[in-house]
This record gives C-alpha cells, sequence and structure tokens, in this order.
C-alpha cells in the first residue's frame, strides 16, 4: 500500500523557512544587500569636484578625508551612501543632477575656473545664470587666443573622458593659416608630424579655401579635426610644417556642433545631446 506524501504546508511541527516564499526563492526584501562601492576618485569625479585624474592628485595631497580619515595616496574604495567624504573640509554629496553648457568662447577669455590676474575667465562670461546653482568647470583646453565651443559641466566623470586621448572623441577646427600649405604638408598634417612632446596622431585635415599669394603673403583656411588634446596642438602642428596660424576657431566637439551659437553666449545642452556625448564616451554601456 502506497504511503500518501505528507504536506508540508501547515503539517504539525514543521515551521516554514524565514523568507522563503512558495516556490523556494527566498524574498528578496529580506536578503542582506551588499554596500555599494566604488572608487573614491571616480565619486569625486561624479560629484563634481574634479576630473579622475586630477581628483587622484587631492587625495594624495592630502586634501580628503574619508569619515575624518586620510585616506591612501592610491585612493581607496567606499560606499557613498554611508561614508563622509570632504575636500578640505567640505562636504561632498554627489549631486541628483548635473548642469552641462556649451559656450561659444570669445577671443582673449581664460579657459579657467578663476584667474590670479584678475583677467576674463569663461565663468565670468556665463555668469551666476549659466552656473545655476552648479559648481561647473571647463572641459578641456581652449586658448586665450583661440574661439569657438567649449563645454562646461559639473559631470566630472564625463569630463574625464572627453579629455582623455584614450577616448579619442574628435574635436574640429576651422583654422586660417599664414601661407598656403602644400599638398605634401596637408599629407604630413594628415599622417602625423613631429612635436617636442612627441608625434601627433592622424588628424583629418582638409584645405577649404586660399587665397593667392606666395608663402608669406597667402592666407589659407584648414578644416582639421584631432583626436587628441595636447597643449595648443593645432597651432604647433601647423607651426610643425612651417605655417602659422592667424586664427583659430573650435566648430565641434564629438557629437556636438558650434551651429549659430553667438560669440559669448551659451546654452545649456538638451538631454538628447548629453546621451550622445555619452554615448561617445562609451559611458552608456556602463
Amino acid at each position: 500500500m502506497r504511503k500518501r506524501a505528507a504536506r508540508t504546508s501547515g503539517a504539525p511541527g514543521l515551521k516554514a523557512r524565514e523568507g522563503v516564499g512558495r516556490l523556494g526563492a527566498e524574498d528578496p526584501s529580506r536578503i542582506p544587500r551588499p554596500a555599494p562601492q566604488e572608487r573614491l576618485n571616480r565619486f569625486l569625479a561624479r560629484a563634481g569636484v574634479a576630473s579622475r585624474r586630477a581628483a587622484d592628485a587631492l587625495i594624495a595631497s592630502g586634501s580628503v578625508r574619508v569619515n575624518g580619515a586620510k585616506p591612501p595616496a592610491s585612493g581607496m574604495v567606499i560606499d557613498p551612501d554611508e561614508d563622509r567624504i570632504t575636500v578640505d573640509g567640505r562636504l561632498i554629496r554627489p549631486p541628483t543632477t548635473h548642469r552641462h553648457l556649451m559656450l561659444n568662447k570669445p577671443l582673449g577669455v581664460i579657459t579657467t575656473s578663476r584667474d590670479e590676474s584678475s583677467r576674463t575667465t569663461v565663468l565670468d562670461v556665463v555668469g551666476e545664470e549659466g552656473m545655476g546653482g552648479h559648481r561647473l568647470f571647463p572641459v578641456g583646453r581652449l586658448d586665450a587666443d583661440s574661439t569657438g565651443l567649449l563645454l562646461l559641466t559639473d559631470d566630472g566623470q564625463l569630463a574625464y573622458r572627453l579629455t582623455h586621448p584614450r577616448y579619442k572623441v574628435p574635436k574640429e577646427y576651422e583654422v586660417v593659416v599664414v601661407g598656403v600649405p602644400t599638398s605634401r604638408e596637408i599629407r604630413m598634417l594628415r599622417e602625423g608630424v613631429q612635436l617636442d612632446d612627441g608625434m601627433s596622431a592622424p588628424a583629418d585635415v582638409e584645405l577649404m579655401h586660399a587665397t593667392t599669394g606666395d608663402r608669406d603673403s597667402g592666407r589659407a583656411e584648414l578644416r582639421v579635426v584631432i583626436r587628441e588634446g595636447r597643449h595648443r596642438q593645432v597651432r604647433r602642428m601647423v607651426q610643425a610644417v612651417g605655417h602659422k596660424v592667424q586664427s583659430l576657431r573650435r566648430t565641434a566637439y564629438g557629437p556636438l556642433r558650434l551651429g549659430r551659437l553667438k560669440t559669448g553666449g551659451w546654452r545649456v545642452l538638451s538631454s538628447g545631446e548629453v546621451t550622445a556625448l555619452r554615448r561617445a564616451t562609451g559611458l552608456d554601456t556602463e
């Protein structure tokens, strides 16, 4: 005679295991969740304090404290929800939203957050209205004697990727040079030229317009696209092939174009533009 299988539900002496449902799956609300972990430099970048590289320098300098203690110079992993992070005594909280601006930088304006010589900076141009209560900083460099598209943000992680050569984000420039470059010189610019800090990477270079004249009296307009961000790189590339830059204007950064934004004007990036920047730097896949 076959014995009937005992029914465990409600059977005397059998106590249901706490947190186990009908199908044996544990109740998610009762599972202890691991503490969220994040590298300290990444947290500081995400909070808009600085890029990751600059955050590393802040950590090494002793300006950063984690729960009142100085972290190792090499950094550490933190719990952003529980740990108390300060920089020079100021409590750092990751923002729930970031602010991103596009500025058409005027000639003579300094690309920095502040200037000890009291020269006009890009933050002076956008003013309090542009800042919108955020601690914005410029993304990368644009020399005082250059104009055009400059991004400002408080998103340190995005700024880091936009400027790091590893991510090869293209930057496009309209460059007026003294003299008309030869086809050989254009080819040299495309393939890479020797600079004092090493060879330049291959670039997209196109001769757009040229005036008649010799090497000194003629003028030419070039379209140059580079995927590096070295100091005064385009000017030094042009100089390396025997010409001098008369004017330089950035017209595009990654997927964004300057368009009709007037000189000294700024605007907040749309959510679609921010998404495009994140996609261009691989952040949308993380």
